[in-house]
């Protein structure tokens, strides 16, 4: 049978019941609700509701699915963010020497602002996973906890993904909704951590901070000058 996790508790999986080909959904025995509701649900309800950040949703993807493509996402938004970096750097240069060096400088900017871009990434991850250590480290005694947890903040960092049409149909609004995204990526990733390790809702914004100190400190990887 499929197995189904606890709607609580990311403990021992609880199978679902077949009966005559159809899927009977196992209620659990603490709280007597569903332990999976979204299972019975069709993908774009279960994207609407990980959109709003619902905890049991971001459950479901987690445990209940088969989503494999943790590190094609992880690209596309690393190559978004450098897309953003780059047309900022792009934007603050005054030359416009058609020269082929020239040309070939600025495709070396967008490479740069990826590496830096994948750099920070790496640090605001290896820093949450320091904090969360540090709060509870109960949480994170089994190397599958850590695997775990990387793939639900690589697939909860999808936010990300909406840097270019926030670029690319700009306006005046543009720098409030860079700044929305960043907050609706914070939040997405705060809500991976709650569900993935069950823990409260304190402790993952601390983990969240420690990663956004790192990450922001712009001291590691300074973007002029590299």
């Amino acid at each position: 049978g499929k197995d189904l996790r606890s709607d609580l508790n990311p403990g021992p999986p609880i199978s679902g019941d077949y009966n005559h080909g159809m899927l009977k959904i196992t209620i659990c025995r603490s709280c007597q609700k569903p332990v999976d509701k979204y299972i019975q649900y069709d993908s774009v309800i279960i994207l609407i509701n990980a959109i709003l950040c619902k905890a049991q949703a971001y459950r479901h993807i987690l445990y209940n699915t088969k989503i494999n493509i943790h590190g094609k996402l992880c690209i596309f938004c690393l190559l978004c963010e450098a897309y953003l970096r780059w047309l900022h750097l792009q934007d603050s240069s005054q030359d416009t020497d058609p020269d082929d060096i020239i040309r070939y400088a600025k495709e070396w900017d967008f490479y740069r602002m990826f590496t830096i871009a994948s750099l920070e990434q790496m640090a605001f991850f290896i820093a949450i996973f320091f904090g969360l250590w540090l709060i509870q480290p109960a949480t994170l005694r089994r190397k599958s906890n850590y695997i775990l947890l990387l793939k639900a903040l690589l697939l909860s960092s999808y936010g990300k993904l909406l840097l270019i049409p926030a670029v690319i149909w700009e306006h005046d609004y543009t720098p409030l909704c860079l700044k929305l995204i960043k907050v609706f990526v914070i939040t997405s990733n705060s809500q991976a951590i709650r569900v993935t390790l069950n823990i409260d809702q304190k402790h993952s914004l601390l983990a969240i901070l420690s990663g956004l100190v790192l990450e922001s400190s712009g001291l590691l990887f300074p973007e002029d000058g590299m």
